[in-house]
């Protein structure tokens, strides 16, 4: 029979009523002829009250215990389901990520997936079983509970599709599919039915919270097609896949990252002072980004080395301040309460008119700009964080729903073809 992996996540197993009906479907779709093996999540806001719970205990809590305490929530629900399956009748077993097969690398926190080996997933489904397997963590190969960071359910699921050779990878949640913004924040937000994996991953990576970063690239990688759904909603998707070749560069989104902190290196910054930086950073697991560096004299002092730090998982962030504080003094800054506002598109960086653009909608609108870097699918402003969602409304009507011209291969300027329109 042909496999399916499907990924629940925590709005949709959020309590018992919840978990039933996703009892029913995942028992519907084994009836249906399809090996099924379900990815879960821990119940609604379980992650984040076991995380209030350490840092009760605990400022900066061990990283090693914090995975021992945090994989407990998926554990939970997997346990539920499986129990609910079986009073549907069907024969159901779950198992941990280590139990699945999932070995990562030992870096506590947010690990990264480095093998599956998913034998005795396989030898379950020969028996004719569903099988529920805890999303989010799996086991280093020093045998310890690793925890893949956030949204690591989705990373779980598409390695498991991969290892497996599914016929599909379905990720449900409470929104049906990826939108070009935040509906929340932007109410003329379109649903885009298709997407590649180069346009998604720029958008989780730049704060898009509906696809995990890390599963977008399992999937390219595999080849693997994601189709992400509500649960509870059927109807919409949207499909990320390898994309076709456009002809036109198009935003087809504008996404947002909070609470970021710009670090700055200041006075007369050397390399050895910035190893030094980065060796503390890898010791608290501090991820960074943006790392910049120069040598006297090609930038003023205060430039010379800075580097981003996204709060969402630096855990030890309180601690790393501290340090830095306690170690440079006056030679480090430390700007706090930024965000990032991110144009989404292929190609966009080819010629200079959607850059112009940003520069100019956040000029007219008094926003101070305190950083600006590219990629070739993305162009990220960073702002003061009071800025932000004002920022990405008003860059979202400028330039994905006002279809304004592109330039399009052959160099000749055509009209911008909305999200979700044929091309």
């Amino acid at each position: 029979m042909p496999t399916v992996v499907q990924k629940y996540g925590g709005s949709s197993v959020a309590d018992l009523p919840r978990i039933r009906r996703i009892a029913e479907e995942v028992v519907a779709r084994k009836r249906a002829g399809y090996d099924v093996v379900v990815v879960v999540s821990a119940m609604g806001k379980t992650t984040d009250q076991l995380l209030a719970l350490a840092r009760e205990v605990a400022p900066s809590p061990p990283r090693r215990e914090l995975d021992m305490l945090l994989s407990t929530g998926e554990r939970v629900t997997m346990a539920l389901l499986s129990i609910a399956i079986q009073e549907l009748g069907e024969q159901s077993i779950s198992f941990t990520g280590s139990q699945a097969g999932i070995t990562t690398n030992d870096r506590h926190s947010d690990a990264r997936i480095i093998e599956v080996r998913p034998f005795r997933v396989q030898d379950e489904l020969a028996k004719g079983k569903i099988v529920i397997v805890a999303g989010f963590q799996g086991v280093s190969y020093k045998r310890e509970v690793t925890t893949l960071g956030r949204g690591g359910s989705d990373t779980t699921a598409v390695a498991l599709a991969a290892a497996l050779d599914a016929e599909a990878c379905e990720i449900y949640s409470d929104v049906d599919g990826v939108y070009s913004a935040d509906p929340r924040v932007v109410p003329g937000a379109r649903h885009l039915p298709e997407i590649g994996y180069e346009e998604m991953q720029e958008m989780a990576q730049a704060g898009a919270k509906v696809m995990n970063a890390q599963a977008v690239e399992f999937a390219k990688q595999a080849g693997i097609a994601i189709y992400a759904r509500a649960a509870f909603q059927p109807g919409r998707e949207t499909v990320i896949r390898k994309g076709a070749p456009r002809e036109t560069f198009t935003p087809r989104a504008v996404v947002s990252s909070k609470n970021i902190v710009r670090v700055r290196l200041i006075g007369q910054p050397s390399s050895s002072r910035l190893r030094d930086v980065l060796e503390r950073a890898g010791r608290l697991q501090i991820p960074l980004r943006e790392l910049s560096f120069a040598s006297p004299p090609a930038t003023p002092a205060w430039s010379r080395a800075s580097f981003l730090v996204p709060l969402e998982n630096a855990v030890n962030y309180p601690t790393f301040k501290q340090e830095l504080r306690t170690t440079l003094g006056d030679a480090v800054e430390m700007d706090e309460h930024l965000g990032a506002v991110s144009v989404i598109g292929e190609g966009i960086t080819r010629d200079e008119r959607v850059l112009l653009a940003s520069l100019c909608r956040a000029e007219s609108l008094g926003v101070v700009l305190e950083g600006l870097t590219t990629t070739s699918f993305r162009i990220s402003l960073l702002v003061p964080l009071a800025e932000v969602e004002r920022l990405v409304r008003d860059l979202h009507a400028a330039l994905v729903e006002a279809h304004e011209p592109v330039l399009a291969a052959d160099g000749v300027r055509h009209q911008a073809q909305g999200p979700g329109e044929d091309r």
